[in-house]
């Protein structure tokens, strides 16, 4: 879409400056930590800018790319700690990781199944329609349905990861929290659930909105 380039980098900033201000004030990270963070992704996004549309190419038309992408964001989050201590950045990072391999697998359906495709070339910018009534209801109408249909699936993943994991690993169900702390439950509850979470908003849920007139 077209629109005011100040506008942009605004609103980018804005947003920056919520995140590394939440992350201070609720005691997760320090302040250095924040700097060392926006300078790594920084230094992410000059590596990863240039092979985007490679990647993106992949994921898309590769048949194999979604069992690729499910077994690379598990290892990352697997081998990526070895702690001594729980702590919440292994959840947190498996949270990312699995939301991350969902909206890949999803975008991969939907390339394959001739759904949800890029405009061509062509045809952008696009312009910002005008807001209307009509515009602005069917819009809260995606909004509430599409956060129900993902809240209802966040629930029911939970539901069914957590008592499989604790099964499998011969973990007690008793105390779900303390169950939740262990790597054989978290990660699995953590990528499935999220990933089911992901899959859902590229797929499911537009599937959705076309089903009942709302694309």
């Amino acid at each position: 879409y077209q629109y005011p380039l100040m506008f942009g980098l605004i609103l980018a900033f804005c947003w920056c400056s919520l995140v590394c201000c939440s992350r201070i004030y609720m005691g997760m990270h320090s302040i250095l930590d924040v700097i060392a963070g926006f300078l790594y992704a920084i230094l992410i996004l000059v590596i990863f800018h240039p092979v985007v549309d490679l990647i993106d190419n992949f994921n898309l038309t590769y048949k194999y790319a979604p069992l690729i992408i499910i077994s690379l964001h598990l290892a990352l989050g697997i081998f990526s700690f070895t702690l001594d201590t729980w702590s919440t950045s292994r959840g947190d990072t498996a949270q990312i990781l699995g939301c991350g391999a969902g909206v890949a697998c999803g975008s991969h359906v939907n390339y394959i199944l001739g759904l949800q495709l890029d405009p061509p070339p062509h045809s952008l910018p696009l312009s910002l329609s005008s807001l209307t009534v009509t515009v602005f209801g069917k819009a809260i109408l995606r909004l509430l349905i599409g956060v129900i249909v993902l809240l209802l699936t966040k629930v029911a993943m939970k539901k069914a990861t957590i008592p499989l994991a604790c099964k499998i690993f011969r973990i007690p169900e008793g105390d779900v929290r303390r169950a939740r702390q262990r790597m054989e439950v978290e990660l699995p509850y953590r990528y499935i659930t999220y990933g089911m979470v992901g899959f859902s908003l590229m797929f499911i849920v537009p599937c959705l909105f076309h089903f009942i007139g709302l694309s």
